[in-house]
């Protein structure tokens, strides 16, 4: 079943989505070479517990950090510690969420430690990026789950080649629906498949995460020995990028976006409805 949130349920979640707002700017600030992935781990819990909110990845399935911290290879659950040192030229996609009021956000970007990164890892991040926020545009009412899917695969394939010879879109891991639990129906793929059909329906009050993730190599990943960092099968470099949105009557609001989503999403012609945030 797909739970349908009310605009109040909405507007909660707007609350929770930015408090991991707030997560992101703090914990991008501190990702510089030297720090630890526990150090971001230690910023975001301050944050959330400043903002009265409590963490989601935290205990979750006995996960034991309050973020993912994903460096390099890692595509997704990487688990803070202090061995991790982050170091000049590291890229780290890091995942965090907020409970407020027992309801959900999260959200994900992918950060870059120090300077001289390579070309084709900053083209990595932007398309993986971009193509997260092609599927926000088509989280339109009318439209089914799939139009979403199609939409991140067609902006990744459009896009120049690397040098690796093609992105891979991951497979094993996709979006979700999202609100009184992290992870609820519908699943939500990055490509589209026959086998999966076109999915709900898309209207007023569907919540989802919307969350490509994008290796310079293999679509294929595994978990390794800690039950939740997961690597890409050929070592290659990732990028993960996710943020929480709901579909109003008015179309979609990006509730982990500081601006709701009204920058990017004027870019798609997609005028953005008021901030719950601003009313209340």
């Amino acid at each position: 079943m797909v739970e349908i949130k009310t605009p109040e349920q909405i507007a909660t979640m707007r609350r929770a989505g930015l408090v991991v707002a707030a997560v992101h700017e703090a914990t991008r600030a501190a990702a510089v070479p030297g720090a630890t992935t526990k150090d971001l781990d230690d910023v975001a819990a301050k944050v959330i517990a400043d903002h009265d909110a409590k963490p989601n990845f935290l205990g979750y399935g006995g996960f034991p950090g309050t973020i993912c911290t994903s460096v390099n290879d890692v595509v997704v659950h990487g688990i803070p510690d202090r061995e991790t040192v982050l170091k000049d030229g590291d890229i780290i996609a890091i995942d965090a969420g907020a409970i407020v009021e027992g309801w959900h956000g999260d959200a994900a970007f992918t950060c870059f430690v120090g300077t001289g990164h390579a070309p084709e890892l900053i083209e990595l991040s932007r398309v993986t990026e971009e193509s997260m926020w092609a599927g926000i545009a088509a989280f339109r009412k009318g439209n089914r789950l799939e139009d979403i899917s199609r939409a991140i695969e067609g902006y990744i394939r459009r896009q120049p080649r690397p040098a690796s010879g093609k992105y891979g879109i991951v497979e094993d891991y996709g979006g979700h629906g999202i609100g009184t639990e992290m992870h609820m129906d519908p699943h939500l793929l990055n490509y589209v498949t026959k086998k999966r059909g076109r999915g709900i329906k898309l209207v007023p009050g569907v919540c989802l995460a919307i969350e490509p993730m994008v290796t310079l190599g293999s679509p294929h990943t595994h978990v390794m020995d800690d039950e939740w960092t997961v690597k890409s099968d050929d070592g290659s470099w990732s990028s993960h990028w996710e943020h929480t949105i709901a579909l109003t009557e008015d179309g979609p609001l990006v509730l982990t976006s500081p601006d709701c989503g009204r920058a990017k999403l004027a870019e798609y012609g997609i005028t953005v409805p008021a901030d719950p945030a601003a009313l209340t």
